[in-house]
């Protein structure tokens, strides 16, 4: 049986003493990535079976882990983990540290642990804590997917844990295998013209032919370069669904990458009828997608859903998301991480144009990789603290810029028209701290 398991996460290992779970972590990790409760215990005890250690033990199993975590290095936690709130330790420890947790549960039958712990020599403590055990697991065993565990594998006989192969996968937003050279282009906001002809600025030849259900879009991209949506494909402008019809093309033939925006995101809970308000521009987005197929507004939210928060391309030399990423959240998964790659940091105040203050992350960031991003409108791209944010405003009357990777040329094209009034200037507030 072939099970995967994100190649950064928590795992947590839960079955009554005797259930297997010490030989199971030997067979499928490394010595290193697990923490044994019984080990802590006699780290600090000089006795694995001294259970009176138990609170020091888990103080030194958690303070392990939650180092390990900062450092973005797997963490199979090996202890009984029969207890609700026992679990609830490590599922809040991975979320502090965006990190996805993954619960195992190794459950061969109470007979068998019973057996096994007969043959050792540490392990004659009484058939009633096996048995309490596995009642406490047999209890909670149905809710524990609910407890806040992205995934959750239970193997009930022998034969089925001794089958196991686990298989690691990359975190859906770490590619560092993907290299350039890439283009990555600032917020689109449905200003189709310009995209083009920014297109053409950078040596690519794309084309839109027919109407309705036979409109398609042809795509010339230079050999060995990709372009990088930075979000924000939609709303405000004059042609958001062709757009659309560009990026997810270019995505689905390998020729972009493409990060969410928020305004992509709010037309994905309007899609996906969620009471959203239907403002901003995306009243605009909304009144040209009732004009298209059905079956490409299906389409629409189906790429839209796929999209993560965040590129970390190239070795880890670059990033990009929508509103920017700060240098500890590269590569993880969490909410909170999707809020900010989306809305980038807020105070939770408005302005005196009744938007909400941003604070200027950038001001503050020291990381070796390189992040570009959009979101805020700024009149020229310029790099900060190695950052650099590329929406230049097109949609408001300024221009559509891309930034050519490695090479760091950027590249903009003017605005055709103001398609849309800024609420506040472009820019505005300058390094808000």
């Amino acid at each position: 049986m072939k099970i995967t398991i994100p190649e950064f996460c928590l795992v947590a290992l839960i079955g009554a003493s005797g259930s297997g779970k010490s030989t199971f972590t030997r067979r499928h990790f490394m010595p290193t990535e697990v923490i044994s409760s019984d080990y802590c215990r006699g780290i600090v005890s000089d006795d694995e079976t001294d259970f009176d250690a138990a609170e020091d033990a888990f103080r030194l199993v958690h303070a392990i882990a939650e180092t390990r975590l900062k450092r973005r290095k797997i963490v199979v936690v090996d202890a009984t983990n029969v207890h609700k709130e026992d679990r609830a330790k490590l599922v809040n420890l991975a979320k502090a540290n965006h990190a996805l947790a993954v619960a195992i549960i190794i459950n061969p039958g109470e007979e068998i642990c019973h057996e096994r712990n007969k043959r050792r020599a540490d392990r004659q403590f009484g058939t009633h804590v096996v048995r309490n055990q596995t009642r406490s697991l047999k209890r909670d065993i149905r809710l524990i997917e609910k407890e806040g565990f992205r995934y959750v594998h239970e193997f009930r006989s022998v034969a089925e844990i001794d089958a196991v192969e686990i298989v690691r996968t990359r975190i859906w937003s770490d590619k560092r295998y993907e290299h350039g050279p890439f283009d990555i282009i600032g917020d689109v906001h449905g200003c189709r013209d310009e995209l083009i002809t920014l297109f053409d600025a950078l040596g690519y030849k794309v084309r839109l032919e027919g109407r309705g259900r036979e409109r398609r879009v042809i795509c010339n991209a230079p050999e060995g370069r990709r372009a990088v949506f930075v979000g924000d494909l939609v709303d405000r402008g004059p042609a958001s669904p062709d757009v659309l019809r560009i990026v997810m093309y270019m995505v689905t033939e390998g020729k972009a990458l493409c990060v969410p925006g928020n305004h992509d995101a709010k037309l994905l809970r309007y899609l996906n009828g969620r009471n959203v308000k239907v403002n901003h521009g995306l009243d605009l987005t909304v009144q040209q997608l009732d004009a298209e197929p059905l079956a490409f507004k299906r389409e629409v939210k189906d790429f839209i859903n796929s999209l993560v928060s965040h590129a970390w391309l190239d070795e880890g030399k670059l990033a990009v998301a929508h509103a920017g990423i700060k240098e500890h959240m590269l590569g993880r998964a969490s909410g909170t991480i999707r809020q900010f790659c989306l809305y980038g940091e807020t105070s939770g105040e408005t302005d005196e144009f009744g938007l909400p203050v941003r604070y200027n992350w950038a001001a503050d960031y020291s990381g070796k990789t390189t992040v570009v991003y959009g979101h805020t409108p700024v009149p020229e791209a310029e790099w900060l603290n190695n950052t650099l944010c590329v929406d230049t405003g097109c949609v408001f009357g300024g221009k559509l810029t891309a930034l050519r990777w490695p090479e760091k040329d950027i590249v903009s094209v003017s605005a055709t028209k103001t398609h849309s009034k800024p609420i506040r200037p472009l820019g505005y507030p300058p390094n808000r701290p």
